[in-house]
């Protein structure tokens, strides 16, 4: 494929659990795998990361207004586990003092979060107001990581988007969203750039994709009904792509108010997380060989090849033809370059193989011809954790 991956990645450690950090080491099941500090590059960040609807709790508190993850785990208890939902979740949003003191006892560096659009506009728009509360709310926790030496790395989307907004006119299905996102955006630099100097637009926009739109596990639970009979609405065939084209114009338009109006000022940074597992062929054949790019190319460069070149993988538009959107020459242009940094999320690593192309009935998961998994001849690809 014509894209270099890896160009400008920042990189954040993320440590689960309360363990000792420092010079001392932190010791897994295996102790080959120890490390320390001295491990890595002086300068590296080491940091934890959360998302607002997985953490913060508080739905109904503060002003803040419905988001697709409260009305999917009301409508879908079955989809989560155990039926649970994030009224609760962890309760940073009474408790952040003592998250923020767990953190700096730790040893990070940084803590990256996201901001629940929801909470700082109820009905997702400007139009319909800013809640003040919410906008207090993030400023308390900005400065008390601030007072206890962390950074803030601020996601703008981790996939709660206002429900208002996917009932006013379908969210990330239509172009319309670009303008909104752009506009809450620009709200977040206005209120939190003079302390936050790294930006994140979106998080695993393929996940949201693919989970939300392609197969409905994920809010707003959406995709054919063929597929899954839980999806009351949706075409696994198209929406996916239709809105990882608006997600990366949407990105495009906050990085643009922001390196426009406001990057020389407060002197930040801003970029995406992109997510992929890395795909080996199963077999050294070329058809195997084929299938591991098109698996990566469908998965990392759908988001990274526009953001590199301006233009969707070759591979995609070979087997998804008129179902992908393409980008007018100006957005094009917008496009490519969009980024100070790309984030990374890795967990694991897939096999590929070749697989059949002919489907009575398409969809995201069927287009790129290729069959995953994650052992070979019984041997798992890697230890699972």
């Amino acid at each position: 494929m014509g894209i270099n991956r890896g160009p400008f990645l920042l990189f954040l450690i993320v440590v689960a659990g309360s363990v000792a950090w420092g010079e001392g080491a932190i010791q897994n099941y295996d102790s080959k795998y120890s490390v320390n500090r001295s491990s890595f590059p002086e300068g590296f960040i080491f940091g934890t990361a959360s998302s607002s609807y997985q953490y913060e709790g508080a739905t109904n508190e503060g002003g803040r207004g419905a988001s697709i993850w409260d009305s999917f785990t009301q409508s879908y208890p079955d989809k989560i586990r155990d039926g649970k939902n994030g009224v609760l979740a962890d309760d940073s949003y009474h408790r952040y003092k003592e998250d923020v003191g767990i953190m700096k006892d730790i040893g990070f560096d940084a803590y990256r979060f996201s901001i629940s659009w929801s909470r700082l506009l109820p009905s997702g728009n400007l139009s319909g107001g800013v809640n003040q509360e919410g906008i207090t709310y993030y400023n308390n926790l900005i400065n008390e990581l601030q007072s206890n030496g962390l950074k803030p790395f601020v996601t703008l989307f981790h996939w709660d988007l206002p429900q208002a907004l996917e009932d006013t006119y379908g969210g990330f299905l239509n172009h319309q969203i670009v303008n909104d996102f752009r506009d809450y955006a620009e709200l977040c630099y206005k209120e939190f750039g003079d302390r936050v100097k790294h930006w994140i637009t979106l998080n695993e926009p393929q996940t949201f994709t693919t989970m939300g739109y392609g197969n409905g596990a994920f809010a707003p639970g959406r995709c054919s009904k063929w597929l899954s009979s839980k999806c009351d609405e949706g075409d696994s065939a198209t929406e996916p792509y239709l809105v990882a084209h608006h997600q990366i114009l949407a990105h495009t338009a906050a990085v643009k108010v922001y390196k426009d109006k406001y990057q020389m000022s407060q002197k930040g940074q801003i970029g995406i997380t992109l997510n992929s597992p890395w795909i080996l062929p199963f077999s050294q054949s070329t058809e195997d060989n084929d299938a591991a790019s098109r698996a990566l190319a469908f998965m990392y460069d759908w988001f990274m090849e526009p953001l590199n070149s301006g233009l969707y993988p070759a591979e995609m538009v070979a087997h998804v033809h008129e179902r992908l959107p393409q980008f007018s020459k100006e957005q094009s242009s917008m496009v490519k370059g969009s980024f100070d940094f790309i984030g990374i999320n890795y967990y694991s690593a897939n096999y590929a193989t070749d697989g059949p192309c002919e489907y009575q009935q398409p969809s995201y998961f069927t287009d790129s011809c290729i069959n995953i998994t994650d052992e070979r001849n019984g041997i798992p690809i890697g230890p699972k954790v």
